[in-house]
């Protein structure tokens, strides 16, 4: 019996194999800072950006909140960005970002990442912050989160079954997501070879 969960993955899977196959000069996607935080966590950042066909970018707020904060994670995100496997972008007009974030209640690296997906026109934006994501479906900006990526590396043999279960727990201790989301995800590694 579905609770719509498959349904939210299976449209995530359909978006991201969509964008998939646009032409790597136009395709993009926008992390902010809850997402590459969680993929950090999860040892899935490198990998992801690593194997990702197009351009992964951050706002300068997000690398702000990122790296001057320094969390466990700023050095692997600080690399990343050295190495141009992640790119960081300026907003070029900040009366979006303001917009956003009182409309949607959003902090300044959300409404950054939104505001660069509109501006860039880029294919997808990777928040797990709620009112994030409420702002992209509002916007009809496509979204993914640290599970969808989680689960999409998985199926494309990215990393193991093993290494995907271990790296979902890791998630489970980090993230919140709903028990019917963990489950779904949970349901769609292990039944996946």
């Amino acid at each position: 019996v579905s609770t719509g969960v498959t349904t939210f993955y299976d449209s995530i899977n359909i978006i991201l194999t969509n964008v998939m196959q646009l032409s790597y000069n136009n395709f993009m996607i926008i992390l902010d800072a809850s997402t590459g935080i969680l993929l950090a966590k999860i040892d899935l950042l490198e990998t992801f950006v690593s194997n990702f066909p197009g351009k992964v970018l951050i706002p300068e707020k997000v690398e702000e909140e990122i790296c001057t904060e320094k969390m466990e994670e700023t050095p692997l995100v600080v690399k990343l960005i050295k190495d141009k496997k992640i790119r960081v972008l300026k907003v070029k007009n900040g009366q979006p970002v303001k917009k956003l974030m009182d409309d949607f209640n959003i902090d300044a690296g959300e409404a950054e990442a939104i505001t660069i997906a509109l501006q860039e026109k880029a294919s997808l934006v990777a928040t797990d912050d709620r009112n994030a994501i409420r702002a992209c479906k509002v916007l009809r900006i496509e979204f993914t989160t640290a599970i969808a990526i989680l689960i999409r590396s998985f199926e494309k043999n990215l990393i193991p079954k093993d290494e995907a279960l271990i790296k979902l727990k890791k998630l489970e201790s980090f993230a919140r997501y709903s028990r019917a989301i963990m489950d779904d995800a949970r349901r769609q590694i292990e039944g996946g070879d």
